[in-house]
């Protein structure tokens, strides 16, 4: 089962957040047909946002993360709610590349590395909250450990992982995100820096244990961990009949007719989940009557 484990340094100097999100990385797979590098780039995106999303608390928030680095996938796209439910997509999921020479999938390639990285946060508030910086290199940790950095002021250390297996289904994927709290100093930037670099590659430690906590206390070895709490999350969208029925109201009376005129009906596919939404030319006109 998918899930977000949070916890604080009993030092209170640092707080981390981990996710195991092979499900629904491979439930985004599925429903996109993805091949394996947008699987990666996809899923990567899917645990940040998620990770981001699950820390927002407020009732109903939503944040958006949206990457746009001028690369064959297109925009990649993940929107996240308050606990940590998250749904996206890639423009072009049938992007293939070859592999880079160190055998990795080539993510940096395919997502682009001249761009942005856009953080959204719906907090309800009169506006959204908008962030947004350049793209450091594509890989996607690094570029949401920037942001953080630049955006928020909040020294940042993300790592993201997915390992796609030989039949291109999902074998692993997760994250983390650690943060420095007011107080922190020079020794304790070392001491993160220095598990980071012991702990290694993030798939290969899910691939071993798919356990959140054990990633984190793989990464932060050096320090004594108080578990703060463990959150369930999923591949989750929230379109329906009714949010489809408002956009199509929202087009307006005239383009509606149009549409009637031109199609007699209509057919509106979620680009989150895939489900199709069928309007037949009498329910247009109902609509139509309506405005």
């Amino acid at each position: 089962m998918d899930r977000i484990v949070r916890a604080i340094s009993s030092d209170g100097l640092v707080q981390a957040a981990a996710i195991c999100s092979r499900d629904l990385t491979e439930r985004a797979r599925q429903i996109h047909k993805l091949l394996p590098v947008g699987t990666a780039a996809l899923g990567r995106t899917l645990s940040a946002a998620s990770l981001m999303g699950n820390a927002l608390k407020d009732g109903g928030a939503s944040l958006t993360l949206q990457i746009k680095g001028g690369g064959p996938l297109g925009t990649v796209l993940a929107v996240s709610d308050n606990q940590g439910n998250v749904r996206g997509y890639v423009t072009n999921p049938q992007v293939d590349l070859p592999l880079r020479e160190d055998g990795k999938l080539d993510v940096g390639s395919a997502v682009g590395r001249e761009g942005t990285i856009t953080v959204i946060k719906d907090l309800h508030m009169k506006e959204p909250y908008v962030g947004t910086i350049d793209l450091l290199g594509g890989e996607i940790a690094e570029d949401v450990a920037a942001y953080f950095v630049e955006s928020e002021q909040i020294p940042t250390a993300c790592g993201l992982g997915v390992l796609v297996d030989r039949d291109q289904s999902v074998k692993a994927a997760g994250g983390y995100l650690i943060q420095l709290l007011p107080g922190a100093t020079e020794d304790t930037i070392v001491k993160v820096e220095g598990g980071i670099m012991a702990a290694g590659n993030v798939s290969a430690i899910l691939d071993r244990d798919d356990d959140p906590e054990h990633l984190l206390r793989q990464v932060m070895s050096d320090f004594d961990l108080k578990i703060l709490e463990t959150s369930p999350v999923e591949y989750r969208c929230y379109c329906s009949r009714a949010r489809v029925e408002r956009a199509l109201i929202s087009l307006g009376k005239e383009e509606l007719q149009q549409l009637l005129e031109e199609q007699g009906h209509c057919s509106m596919t979620c680009q989150f989940c895939d489900a199709v939404y069928d309007f037949s030319g009498e329910e247009l006109r109902t609509l139509i009557a309506g405005l």
